[in-house]
């Protein structure tokens, strides 16, 4: 018996230690398991975010009164007010538009507000020459919308803010005046070469100097530029504190101006503005200045002398040469970003893939190196390295272009260029990205089709035509524009009148010109093609689809398909569209050679990357098409 109940002792605490094995088991799985799951639940715990980018809006405060001098502008008879506007013959020879753009600027932002968007970034030309009678302007606007709406702005700089790097004198010839005549204001009467008789009276003031660096971002100092205390985090490249150890304080002794340069020679530095903030739990924005101001000449000593460097519109090939600084501080940040499981957006003025939908070859020997601003289109090493960097999602601007480039490098690593519209010309609008995931992204094109108060300006312009018709001016802006019934419609107005009075002058051989624009679809095709009628049968078309236009229209179209990629497919209409494939399809086996390269840099031009509405899996490595409910 004794017997019988050591072994009922033992075999129930083997039971028990069973047992205890078995839960522990349950236990380690179970953990294993919650491990797992939070190891790829992370993507799935991501809050999403919205952000707006508002590329190009080239702000002009038409409302805006000079503080330093007794001139109101003209008086608007229509509605009462007094603006400062630039000409419509200036607008119409300029690729963006000056005055309009105020309305929808105002207009996307009130866009912005309805969506629930809290977060918006301007990559770059968020002024038209840093002006800092506009940039006030714009200042007082953004901080509304950020007192009123709670929305947080993160500017980067432009090409056109600064237009160089310290504050200079400059002016414009082309404001409109009284009588429809152009009205001088400057910043300085050394700027006015001769007075011509019959004009206005010129205007001094120092309102219409253009900015550097040290004012624009002071003024512009609450939108991301400097560190603010409701923001997680913020850097620069010249930082030198930790995430863990980051203080408002000691970010804010690091963003002064003088800490954050780099050496142009032994003698010359200029600031970069460059930065990166945490504006959310999660969100990294990364701000680039790829603004570069090279030397025109070798520098002898200190210059703030503006005739000494060149512009910054070039970009990133710029980059290149004197900020490979950002490519090293990029890296580390995308680094970070990964292992601390940040989403990192990155954003600046200028576009880091070919723009051109791949036909930047095509279009160098058709127009011409110096011509189409192929000069802007960045090397294939400039997103070689920017994804080896780290970068997958860049926004970008400059171009006023709609349009999607995909890279991929030779190490495997891809990066996503996304070309946000400009306000300022056709097609107006702006993108929303909307984070899903870590991985998940989703960009949408809003296009502002409507703006209020867009056309209150047309009586003042019917003062200029006449003025102009009465002065016998050669090539006088087409007064139809005066008929535009909305903004967008507006904008093709200013494409189509740009094509003309100055594309078509300046940047196509008018041997080409002459040979294609004035003829016919038919008449283009009747030189390629002895059989048409049954050319015509087999595609489905007719001969009276190509009466219709002439090269001129095709022309025209091909500045709006470059424009605005898949946004300009539904104003162009798909029959046209149609009709143009079949018209290259022909002009491929032309005996020209001029006319081979136009079908195949046309053809490039309308089939591009998703631009309008898609999603991009980072993961997958795929970009797609938004399909709602199985239709596009």
């Amino acid at each position: 018996m004794e017997k019988e109940l050591c072994l009922s002792e033992r075999n129930g605490q083997k039971i028990i230690q069973t047992r205890i094995r078995q839960q522990y088991r349950f236990l380690y799985v179970a953990l294993l398991f919650l491990m797992l799951s939070c190891g790829t639940g992370k993507e799935e715990e991501f809050e999403e975010v919205k952000i707006a980018f508002i590329a190009d809006a080239h702000f002009q405060d038409i409302y805006a009164q000079f503080e330093d001098v007794d001139y109101k502008g003209i008086k608007n008879p229509k509605t009462g007010d007094f603006v400062n506007i630039r000409t419509m013959n200036a607008q119409l020879q300029s690729t963006r538009i000056f005055n309009e753009n105020y309305f929808a600027f105002i207009e996307a932002l009130d866009d912005i507000v309805k969506r629930g968007i809290k977060i918006v970034a301007l990559p770059g030309d968020f002024s038209d020459d840093g002006q800092p009678l506009h940039v006030k302007g714009l200042r007082r606007i953004l901080q509304r919308y950020t007192d009123e709406h709670d929305i947080l702005f993160f500017a980067t700089t432009g090409n056109h803010d600064p237009v160089k790097p310290f504050t200079h004198d400059a002016g414009k010839t082309n404001f409109l005046g009284i009588g429809g005549k152009e009205q001088i204001i400057t910043s300085s009467i050394e700027n006015i070469k001769d007075t011509l008789a019959g004009r206005l009276t010129p205007i001094i003031t120092s309102e219409i100097q253009k900015w550097g660096y040290q004012d624009i971002l002071n003024e512009m100092a609450a939108f991301g530029f400097y560190p603010q205390k409701d923001y997680v985090y913020w850097e620069t490249p010249f930082s030198d504190y930790s995430y863990q150890g980051y203080t408002f304080n000691k970010a804010e002794q690091a963003s002064s101006l003088e800490n954050r340069t780099y050496a142009i020679d032994a003698f010359n530095k200029h600031p970069d503005a460059s930065y990166l903030v945490e504006p959310t739990e999660g969100l990294w924005l990364l701000a680039l200045d790829a603004n570069v101001y090279v030397p025109k000449n070798k520098l002898s000593g200190v210059s703030e002398n503006i005739n000494d460097f060149e512009s910054a519109s070039t970009g990133y090939n710029n980059v290149l040469l004197q900020k490979r600084y950002l490519i090293d501080w990029v890296k580390k940040v995308s680094e970070k970003a990964e292992k601390m499981n940040k989403v990192l957006i990155a954003f600046s003025h200028y576009p880091m893939v070919d723009f051109n939908d791949n036909a930047s070859d095509e279009m160098k020997h058709f127009f011409g190196e110096s011509k189409m601003q192929l000069h802007r289109v960045p090397k294939e090493e400039v997103a070689e390295l920017f994804a080896d960097a780290g970068i997958e999602i860049h926004f970008g601007g400059h171009m006023h272009i709609n349009d999607t480039g995909v890279r991929t490098s030779t190490k495997g690593n891809t990066l996503y260029n996304i070309q946000t519209p400009s306000l300022a010309a056709y097609a107006p609008g702006y993108k929303v990205l909307t984070i899903h995931s870590k991985t998940k992204f989703e960009v949408k094109t809003v296009v502002i089709e409507k703006a209020e108060k867009f056309n209150s300006l047309f009586s003042l312009y019917e003062e200029e035509y006449n003025y102009l018709l009465n002065t016998q001016t050669t090539e006088i802006w087409n007064k139809d524009i005066l008929t535009a019934e909305n903004y967008r419609d507006f904008t093709q107005w200013h494409l189509k009148e740009l094509v003309r009075l100055r594309f078509l002058p300046n940047d196509w051989s008018q041997k080409f010109v002459e040979s294609f624009m004035h003829k016919t679809g038919e008449e283009l095709l009747m030189a390629q093609n002895d059989d048409l009628d049954n050319s015509f049968n087999s595609a489905n078309l007719s001969r009276g689809d190509f009466k219709a236009w002439t090269g001129f229209d095709m022309i025209y179209d091909f500045y709006r398909l470059r424009s605005a990629d898949e946004l300009a497919f539904a104003d162009i209409g798909k029959a046209r569209l149609k009709q143009y494939e079949f018209l290259c399809s022909q002009l491929k086996q032309s005996d020209d050679s001029a006319y081979r390269l136009w079908s195949y840099i046309f053809k490039k031009s309308s089939n591009g990357k998703p631009s309008d509405h898609f999603i991009i899996d980072v993961k997958a490595g795929t970009i797609e098409k938004k399909r709602l409910n199985g239709l596009e």
